[in-house]
């Protein structure tokens, strides 16, 4: 087999087992391609890329007219990572793992995940906070060496990456919100690194304003973005609105992520609020998803795509 029908076959492979639209960062600069585009590109080198899951808002426990059954639909996704040809080095977990913070339904969410054999990194949502400890369930299940209510950072093949957790101290309104501590440890977690080092961010609630009417935000956002602007490549990943909204400022691209359990609306729509969005039965599985990230080091690329269940 050729490298050429190597890299077409890797491509094709990611685009049904991840979930629709692809990125790539050149020079820190994020723009959109094609899978066609992608495809028709030149190779760079042989360097071999190393590839993430997102998965999100798995909900384990919800069993409403949305989606009678979540455990059914994550069941699904997790199918799909455990037929991909080249398996991903780890998975992210965005947060509300289950719905409402009992163990069973972490055990149920750990079951299935744990299906797919693929070390997986955790940042709750408020869903995994409902327990009397607040997150203290979540925390000693996921959140093993992490330090205060539960941030933490790792790299992995020349990238950075950073879980912050902004659910602990949510506003009346529903933002997200960071606190001092946080930031402080955020600002000596980055201090003396190279901005070069692509940066990758993972938490639950958006730190842009994507809708604060509806508390699609982080009110202390900014001063988390003021330490991460130097770098020249920085993906902030986030689950909690169950659908993909995107944008990019400099060299930051934000990112949300489909739930596996349930639609929300879009924000703004009239009439609507936040919540489960129940649509037609056969429209729910499309309305779900996994994302597949990919990072090929020598060449500063970097690709998001956005699959469907369906």
């Amino acid at each position: 087999m050729t490298e050429r029908s190597d890299r077409r076959r890797f491509l094709e492979c990611m685009a049904w087992a991840g979930t629709g639209v692809l990125w790539t960062v050149s020079g820190g600069v994020a723009a959109s391609v094609s899978l066609d585009q992608a495809l028709a590109a030149p190779a760079r080198g042989k360097v071999k890329p190393f590839t993430f899951l997102q998965v999100s808002d798995s909900h384990i426990g919800f069993a409403k007219p949305a989606n009678p059954d979540a455990r059914a639909t994550y069941r699904e996704a997790v199918a799909k990572i455990k037929a991909m040809a080249d398996k991903p080095d780890f998975i992210i977990h965005t947060g509300d793992v289950s719905q409402l913070s009992k163990d069973v339904e972490f055990d149920d969410a750990d079951q299935i995940l744990g299906e797919a054999g693929i070390t997986t990194f955790h940042v709750p949502g408020e869903h995994d906070m409902l327990d009397e400890g607040q997150g203290k369930a979540f925390l000693e299940r996921y959140g093993k060496g992490a330090k205060g209510d539960g941030w933490y950072s790792f790299d992995h093949s020349g990238v950075h990456f950073v879980a912050l957790i902004n659910v602990k101290q949510l506003n009346a309104g529903g933002s997200g919100h960071l606190g001092d501590d946080q930031i402080a440890w955020l600002k000596a977690d980055l201090a003396g690194r190279s901005a070069s080092q692509p940066i990758v961010v993972f938490t639950h609630v958006p730190l842009w304003a994507l809708y604060p009417r509806w508390g699609w935000g982080t009110d202390d956002a900014e001063p988390a973005m003021a330490l991460l602007r130097r770098f020249g490549s920085v993906t902030v990943l986030n689950g909690h609105i169950h659908q993909i909204q995107q944008k990019v400022e400099g060299n930051v691209s934000f990112h949300t992520a489909r739930s596996t359990a349930f639609p929300q609306p879009a924000p703004g729509t009239p009439g609507a609020s936040p919540g489960p969005l129940k649509v037609a039965a056969d429209q729910l599985r499309p309305s779900l998803g996994i994302r597949t990230v990919n990072v090929v080091n020598g060449a500063h690329s970097l690709a998001l795509i956005d699959t469907p269940l369906a």
